[in-house]
């Protein structure tokens, strides 16, 4: 059977995201588009539809690490701070949009509070046990029955070997030139000019 583990995980929070879309719950707030996800970052989200990527993933979360509360999501989705010359630091997330985004999943009925031994937190539902493996499931593949290789390894075999054939005849024959004889090179002599006779 296809589980949350056997695909890709950021396939599996886009896929997921788009059915949480249809959720009338789950809506993103009003004060949603300009605000940041953490102290550490310094710009907001750059995607319009962050919101409904952050809940697929804290769904997703919760489904790896429940039962599980704010404070270890907040620790989750922190970061570092840059602080100028000195070294950086480590931030928590924003523990007000995890906050609002796991109401809303336990308003939807995705999530549910539990306490599990000695842990408190959400847990998921079935509902959402559900969803997330179909969509794991429509991210798998069918791959279809392997063809019979052993005929084309043949014709391919066979068509090799003629076409290896036709390149050796095709070869165009190359005749021997005769070599030709080196003619012994006439020795000049070099004229040594006379000494003149010295006059006494």
């Amino acid at each position: 059977m296809v589980k949350i583990y056997n695909v890709s995980q950021r396939e599996l929070v886009e896929s997921l995201a788009l059915e949480l879309r249809k959720e009338e719950t789950i809506v993103a707030p009003e004060w949603a588009s300009f605000v940041k996800t953490g102290t550490h970052k310094q710009r907001p989200p750059q995607r319009e539809d962050w919101w409904y990527v952050r809940a697929a993933a804290i769904l997703r979360s919760v489904a790896l690490l429940g039962p599980v509360g704010v404070c270890k999501l907040r620790t989750k989705y922190g970061g570092k701070k840059r602080r100028g010359h000195k070294p950086a630091q480590f931030r928590k997330g924003s523990g007000s949009i995890i906050r609002k985004v796991l109401q809303q999943l336990e308003k939807a009925g995705h999530l549910k509070k539990e306490e599990k031994e000695l842990r408190r937190g959400r847990l998921i539902t079935p509902k959402a046990q559900k969803l997330l493996d179909q969509c794991a499931r429509s991210l798998i593949k069918i791959k279809a029955p392997a063809k019979k290789v052993e005929v084309k390894e043949e014709v391919k075999v066979e068509k090799k070997a003629e076409v290896k054939q036709e390149k050796v005849e095709a070869k165009p024959e190359v005749k021997e030139t005769p070599k030709v004889e080196e003619q012994p090179k006439a020795e000049i002599k070099k004229e040594t000019p006379q000494k003149e006779d010295k006059k006494e």
